[in-house]
């Protein structure tokens, strides 16, 4: 068998919010923001969502990209497990996605909330293993700096 190797990345994305981290944290774990920030939106129809915020906890979400780029039609499967909380402080979690049931990457990310006198400072940390036919690094920071500004426009609400 000819396998690709694995690609081994790391990347820091950091963002401030006019908010308490009280609030940003919220965002994270109450599962109707999570929902409107993480995997509603343009671009695709979810299929399934489901979260347990808790250390051991899990969070599924299914979805089809509706998006006209060439994965459109994919079915993508995000499935984590949330390993570190501290209330408005961190969480660590490790998640795969896959398309069409086939993962495609391996990752752990730390979000961390840090108080500043004008609101919050997150520090989004994400250590990624891609496997073949990922998504790769330029696409999964796009896409993680696009999820942090629709958190932005969630905590505007």
């Amino acid at each position: 068998m000819n396998t690709q190797p694995v690609t081994h990345s790391i990347f820091v994305i950091e963002r401030t919010y006019p908010t308490t981290p009280e609030r940003v944290f919220a965002a994270f774990s109450d599962p109707a923001k999570k929902r409107r920030w993480f995997v509603d939106g343009k671009g695709s129809e979810i299929q399934d969502f489901k979260m347990d915020f808790r250390v051991g906890g899990l969070e599924h979400s299914r979805f089809v990209i509706t998006a006209d780029n060439p994965v459109k039609g994919a079915v993508i499967t995000n499935s984590t497990t949330y390993q570190d909380i501290i209330p408005n402080r961190r969480i660590v979690l490790a998640y795969t996605m896959s398309m069409a049931d086939k993962p495609f990457s391996a990752s752990q990310s730390t979000f961390e909330f840090v108080p500043t006198e004008k609101g919050t400072k997150l520090l989004f940390t994400e250590q990624i293993a891609f496997f073949e036919n990922s998504d790769g690094i330029e696409i999964r920071q796009d896409g993680w700096r696009k999820l942090l500004d629709t958190l932005g426009q969630e905590l505007a609400r």
